[in-house]
């Protein structure tokens, strides 16, 4: 049992921490109900909810939503594109997002992998500066896919590499 001002009643009856709140123009309430035997707190109830409200903000706040950001690639994709979108993921995997490469295969372009292969193979050897590869290079279907997450060691040089990109 704690009391408005901070201090430790102790351990108590419920029904005389109840009385002690009353007396006093409060409200009792359960600050750790698992913990044994469980803390009370004799304090304003609606102040309670506030600093609830206020920490649940702040860790909000303080929290990182990364995005899965998605390039889509067609195995005779041209230079100045591939070019395009592999600037566009760097950029992406230094705000720190993920960037998922997908070759995209229509009709019989399918018998040619090996063109899709050689395309993320470049784009693979663009990004391992700033990112690593969370997923190898997959079939799914029609789509052939490779998954890149940030690389928390290379965050310097992502943000020389996009620096250097953006004077070009």
């Amino acid at each position: 049992m704690i009391d408005d001002n901070g201090a430790q009643l102790g351990v108590m009856n419920p029904r005389d921490a109840m009385t002690i709140a009353q007396q006093k123009g409060r409200d009792l309430i359960e600050v750790v109900p698992n913990a044994q035997p469980p803390v009370c707190k004799i304090m304003d109830f609606g102040k309670y909810k506030y600093e609830l409200q206020k920490k649940e903000k702040l860790q909000k706040k303080h929290q990182h939503v990364s995005l899965v950001k998605e390039l889509r690639f067609h195995p005779n994709t041209d230079v100045h594109d591939f070019e395009f979108k592999a600037k566009h993921a760097v950029q992406f995997i230094a705000d720190g997002h993920k960037v998922k490469a997908i070759v995209i295969f229509k009709g019989r372009e399918i018998t040619y992998k090996e063109h899709g292969e050689s395309l993320l193979s470049r784009l693979t050897e663009r990004l391992l500066a700033v990112a690593k590869i969370d997923q190898p290079l997959h079939m799914e279907g029609r789509n052939m896919i490779v998954l890149y997450v940030p690389d928390r060691t290379a965050k310097a040089k992502a943000e020389k590499l996009v620096a250097e990109t953006k004077q070009a």
